[in-house]
């Protein structure tokens, strides 16, 4: 399901949000807080330009490591929600006229391509333009943050319509035709004179595909051609993601635990965090990107900043059925465990995978180019925009 769908769902019953909450906040107490910067590298003030010389993994392997920080003192409540940080770094800011300025116009943009229709209101209230502040604080161009937002809010367009929503037209017997098309306006089919006109008047017939044009038509004013192909390939992933958990729901299949992990991976906001060096304008080498051990750490980021969206989302009842994927509801039914252990079990998980990130990207930043430690860096603050958007988003609050 999208984070759209997700946060504008109906609050779930008082019992369930208070057990989320609780559950949450003791495990909490029981953990320091993440530092602020990513060890060895340190946060990127805007504006600020890369340095020159070598680069690469393996090209500066002398350098000294930064020593890291000193564990903090355990993380309060935020505001008194009772719901906890987790394992996770603080936002690097928080200028709310920004992020009310790219949310206005992210709405403008998605009434403009025809996306949610006779219900912007949802868009308004999800406020996208702050998670898109909060997680790219090394810029503070209200366009480049509306165009990671556009992209962004088209591919949670594409699960809305194709996958979850049949008031729109989601029917699970047409998923897989409708992810072709949408990626082939991502990806611009190019068609024998004959045929395109059929294929342009199509593509402009529906919203899903109009917005993803946009999007990446937008995106290009600032991204380098590389930068717009790695989203490409990661929008791919994201749609067979899609389609996972479409044959998940038509045949009323419940992952198991490593099965739902794993597409948890795919099924990401991996999209999103790729989108940092364009985002904050510059280009990590696509040899570097494609390293394994970059995409390993990378990776486990993405997967930890969407599992934050399944614990919060647990204050939320989002399927008329019944059925909802997220980790604490797979968990407590592939172990046949209580609902206070499978939230448990899945903070551990989330926390798991930011320790990972944190070491292993900490010893990629040792090794490589400049680049690659902003870029990293830039993961590390993704992460604690994304925790502090979920933390403060009335969606998941108000239960």
């Amino acid at each position: 399901m999208s984070l759209l769908s997700r946060i504008t769902a109906p609050t779930a019953g008082h019992d369930v949000a208070r057990l989320v909450a609780a559950l949450l906040t003791h495990h909490e107490g029981i953990r320091r807080a993440a530092p602020t910067a990513l060890p060895g590298t340190a946060p990127h003030p805007v504006g600020t330009a890369l340095p020159t010389g070598p680069t690469g993994l393996g090209t500066s392997a002398a350098r000294v490591a930064a020593r890291k920080p000193a564990g903090t003192p355990d993380a309060p409540d935020e505001g008194g929600t009772g719901v906890p940080r987790l394992y996770c770094p603080p936002a690097l800011r928080d200028d709310p006229a920004l992020g009310q300025e790219v949310n206005d116009r992210l709405v403008e943009w998605a009434d403009e391509v025809g996306i949610y229709a006779g219900r912007l209101d949802r868009v308004r209230a999800a406020d996208f333009g702050r998670l898109m502040m909060l997680a790219h604080p090394d810029t503070d161009d209200p366009d480049r943050l509306l165009a990671a937002g556009k992209c962004a809010l088209a591919e949670w367009a594409t699960d809305d319509y194709y996958c979850d929503d049949e008031t729109t037209g989601s029917r699970p017997e047409l998923l897989g035709s409708h992810l072709g098309l949408a990626y082939a306006a991502a990806d611009p089919a190019q068609l024998p004179a004959r045929y395109a006109p059929a294929w342009e008047s199509d593509l402009r017939d529906d919203p899903v595909r109009v917005a993803l044009r946009s999007g990446f038509e937008h995106l290009a004013r600032y991204a380098e051609p590389s930068q717009v192909s790695r989203l490409r390939h990661e929008i791919a992933v994201l749609f067979v993601g899609y389609g996972q958990e479409g044959s998940w729901r038509s045949r009323g299949h419940m992952p198991s635990v490593h099965e739902y992990l794993v597409h948890r991976q795919i099924n990401s906001f991996l999209p999103c965090i790729a989108l940092v060096d364009a985002v904050g304008g510059y280009a990590l080498p696509a040899t570097e990107y494609g390293d394994p051990r970059v995409r390993r750490a990378v990776a486990m980021a993405a997967t930890a900043a969407t599992l934050v969206n399944d614990l919060y989302s647990m204050t939320k009842e989002h399927d008329s059925s019944g059925v909802e994927f997220n980790l604490p509801t797979v968990i407590a039914e592939g172990e046949r465990c209580s609902p206070r252990e499978a939230i448990e079990r899945s903070a551990e998980i989330h926390d798991e995978l930011v320790h990972r990130f944190e070491a292993e990207a900490a010893a990629l930043a040792l090794a490589g180019s400049p680049q690659l430690r902003r870029f990293l860096a830039g993961v590390w603050a993704w992460l604690g925009g994304n925790r502090e958007w979920h933390s403060g988003s009335p969606r998941y609050n108000g239960a």
